[in-house]
């Protein structure tokens, strides 16, 4: 571990360009055109030999490419150091761990778990925005019932880009920013248990996001997020972009869980007992238990996809003695996991905003944590409920559609739990608050689309239309677009030491609210009205509802320029922020505004659990300092 004091690094003159997203992008670059050139269908040296075919080819492409973007990134230097019998001095420890501050350090390789959760944040931020303008254009293209805009095949490409970016965000964009920064300071420790494989785990879902956009130079994605056989094995070449840019996603979900279950369980501070865990932290665990066991399901079906159109293996492919329906259920075994992976935490970021802002505990504490682990093992019985239309054996319907019901149980726990806290407490209305209050309405109508869903002859009537659409997005986008955002207001002095204004505070969340819902209320009742997805023409007749939805639309995209403006602004120049400017007695914010290096002075001694706002005058939840405490109780006891 490095040294806590405050040692700046010697600044080296060099003309070797210090490894860093640039050299990373330039190196990764060069080896994807290096391998297509040797290996290109017309006349490449070594294809004249092996004569391989186009995806092949790009397949091979993107995993040298990958290979280069880590060498380039420097990710190698310290294995291979280490294996020549190098060891790192002091000086490349804080280097590594970007104690020289500056900017520069987002933009390299870095072990700081603080550094790392903004890389995470300013990548969520960036590529959701990315993929909201995809939205956008689908939405312009839906304003009129024929094909104005783009191509159909664009159309569908567009489609997927958006669906698959959006959920590649949604998937990190709680644990990666705010799980990375804020889990260690709420146990107590002083850094992750494994830093590199922390790194790992931002540039592998960073580079997955920068591949997926290259399958627009390949042909495009037509099969949508899911990624169907056998349309993925009669797609163009873009497929394989999808295909990689999953597989590495998969992989990133994967460290990182591995990463953040061994900080938890590993590095809790003395006294930190499993009940003075926050809920950001038991739900961070759980997701991470999900994302540990379901994420490698998606690399390998990935890989095998890529197999079948790469090697001819011919799993997913009936004529060849696949089956596409086995596809679907080894995708929907991931698939369905990997909603609560990002709706659990967005449920601990609102259960651990309520209290600061009310001033009361969480109301079932013990009873709210058992239920984040049921809706954990619930979520593993529920994904045939996506192929009740594909073939399912009529005598597992009903088991499967008992599942799915069951699992409104510990969700409504937790809709309890945070009704129950907020009854008779002070409230302070905050940006933040408003954006944790917003989940409450959201997931509801969101559970409630979902049980008709869940019903097989209302599912039967209703799959494949916006009716779906609209459910997913009030489950997903209601509720963990809006915890991001509670937590981005919340947190945002810890991290910068600024307040975010709250003039543009609110006027975000009002114009977020009221987009969102006007959007996906009316997609909902155009679904009813028999529009389905994944296509840019429709009936005339629905054109007035589509007209509605994406006005809302609109306005909903608008909204993000307010939180842009107020994060770029307050960052630089916003109100300088107090210690505590929420008066929470979470752990994490009793330690130093900025930040140190190693988060606390030394490892704090937990006395006491996160909300205890009811008896005045209660003592901290720990002690910084506990071999001061110590010293003076000796001296008082030998006086």
């Amino acid at each position: 571990m490095v040294a806590t004091a405050a040692v700046r690094p010697a600044q080296h003159r060099t003309f070797i360009l210090r490894p860093n997203l640039f050299t990373a992008l330039l190196t990764g670059i060069v080896c994807f055109v290096f391998v297509e050139w040797i290996l290109g269908r017309d006349g490449g040296p070594l294809n004249i030999v092996w004569g391989l075919e186009v995806n092949q080819i790009l397949f091979l492409s993107y995993v040298v490419g990958t290979v280069g973007f880590f060498a380039g990134l420097g990710y190698f230097n310290y294995p291979v150091r280490w294996l020549l019998g190098h060891k790192q001095t002091q000086e490349e420890q804080l280097r590594d761990y970007g104690a020289e501050g500056g900017v520069g350090r987002y933009f390299r390789l870095t072990l700081d778990h603080k550094v790392i959760g903004i890389q995470y944040l300013i990548a969520v931020i960036f590529f959701f925005c990315v993929a909201g303008f995809n939205a956008m254009l689908i939405r312009t293209e839906l304003l009129t019932p024929d094909v104005k805009l783009m191509s159909p095949e664009m159309y569908l490409t567009m489609v997927a880009e958006h669906s698959i970016g959006m959920l590649m965000v949604a998937s990190s964009v709680i644990i990666g920013p705010f799980g990375n920064y804020f889990i260690p300071l709420m146990i107590g420790a002083k850094r992750m248990a494994y830093p590199r494989i922390e790194a790992l785990s931002f540039w592998t879902f960073l580079l997955a996001l920068l591949i997926l956009p290259t399958a627009f130079f390949f042909g495009g994605i037509p099969t949508g997020w899911t990624g169907y056989a056998p349309l993925a094995d009669q797609a163009h070449a873009g497929q394989d972009a999808y295909v990689v840019a999953w597989a590495l996603a998969g992989a990133s979900m994967t460290v990182s869980a591995i990463n953040i279950l061994a900080t938890v369980l590993l590095m809790r501070a003395p006294g930190m007992s499993w009940t003075r865990l926050n809920m950001t932290v038991w739900s961070v665990v759980v997701a991470s238990i999900l994302a540990w066991l379901a994420a490698p399901i998606l690399v390998a079906v990935q890989t095998m996809v890529g197999f079948d159109r790469s090697f001819l293996t011919g799993l997913f492919v009936p004529v060849q003695g696949g089956s596409a329906f086995l596809y679907e259920n080894v995708f929907w075994t991931f698939g369905h996991p990997e909603v609560y992976i990002l709706a659990v935490p967005a449920m601990g970021i609102v259960l651990d905003i309520l209290p600061v802002f009310t001033r009361k505990p969480v109301y079932a504490y013990k009873a709210a944590v058992t239920s984040l682990f049921g809706i954990g093992l619930l979520s593993w019985f529920v994904w045939q409920h996506h192929l009740f239309v594909s073939g399912l054996t009529p005598g597992l319907r009903p088991f499967f559609m008992f599942s799915t019901e069951m699992i409104s149980f510990p969700t409504g726990i937790i809709f309890l739990a945070g009704l129950g806290t907020l009854f008779g407490g002070r409230i302070r209305f905050t940006t933040a608050m408003l954006f944790a209050l917003a989940w409450f309405p959201n997931f509801l109508l969101g559970g409630f689309s979902g049980v008709f869903l869940s019903d097989v002859p209302a599912d039967v009537q209703l799959h494949g239309s916006y009716f779906v659409q609209a459910h997913f997005h009030f489950v997903l986008m209601g509720a963990t677009l809006f915890a991001l955002f509670a937590a981005a207001y919340y947190w945002f002095p810890k991290i910068t030491g600024r307040m975010m204004n709250e003039t543009l505070g609110k006027i975000h969340f009002w114009s977020m609210w009221i987009g969102f819902n006007g959007t996906f209320i009316t997609l909902m009742i155009v679904g009813m009205q028999g529009m389905s997805r994944r296509f840019a023409t429709y009936f005339p007749y629905l054109q007035t509802t589509n007209v509605i939805a994406t006005l809302f639309a609109y306005l909903l995209g608008a909204s993000m320029l307010p939180f842009l403006l107020n994060l770029v602004y307050a960052w630089q120049w916003g109100e300088k922020a107090e210690e505590n400017p929420w008066r929470s007695r979470s752990l994490e914010w009793m330690t130093a505004t900025p930040v140190p290096l190693e988060n606390f002075e030394e490892v704090p001694l937990v006395v006491g659990g996160p909300y205890r706002y009811g008896p005045s005058g209660a003592r901290p939840m720990a002690i910084l300092r506990p071999s001061e405490e110590a010293a003076g109780g000796a001296a008082t006891a030998g006086s």
